[in-house]
């Protein structure tokens, strides 16, 4: 299998909100095709997603796990991480894929906080293998969150308290 194309352009000119059809359905096949490479030897639960970024590039990615099972990478943060990599720091939406037949895969608690550093604002789509999909925002995943505007606000100054030894 070849590789998804990362730096394909999938949108033409701004996205027409009664046409979503148009570029939604083509990132979550492209998350789809992400998945396929997912290296899962331990727990056999394939992820990719597609991150649609502001300038129309998308990037793919998969899930990474790794036999030191806290090391692994979920799809979602690899995806960011390489577009992030590679100069983005502002994205349109992300589409994410599983193999779960019954319901919609949801980003796990970590991803939800990774994708907040760089908004709430963002969409994510939610689907199954079947290509049906839920949108939410990433402030609709994680509300109440904690984002980098937040270490900006004032806090109260606290004394620094000589080091006791005892």
């Amino acid at each position: 299998k070849n590789p998804p194309q990362e730096t394909e352009n999938i949108l033409h000119g701004p996205p027409d909100p009664q046409k979503n059809e148009d570029w939604i359905k083509p990132l979550i096949y492209q998350s789809q095709g992400a998945k396929e490479f997912a290296y899962c030897p331990y727990s056999k639960f394939r992820v990719g997603a597609a991150l649609l970024a502001h300038d129309g590039t998308v990037f793919t990615g998969c899930n990474v796990e790794n036999a030191s099972y806290n090391l692994g990478l979920c799809a979602e943060r690899t995806t960011i991480a390489k577009a992030v990599s590679e100069g983005y720091r502002r994205f349109k939406t992300i589409a994410i894929a599983s193999d779960l037949e019954d319901q919609f895969i949801s980003p796990c608690g970590g991803c939800r906080q990774f994708m907040r550093e760089f908004g709430d604002q963002w969409s994510v789509y939610l689907s199954k293998p079947d290509g049906s999909y839920v949108e939410m925002t990433v402030g609709e995943l994680l509300p109440v969150s904690f984002g980098p505007e937040d270490l900006k606000k004032k806090t109260i100054s606290v004394p620094i308290l000589p080091h006791v030894v005892e």
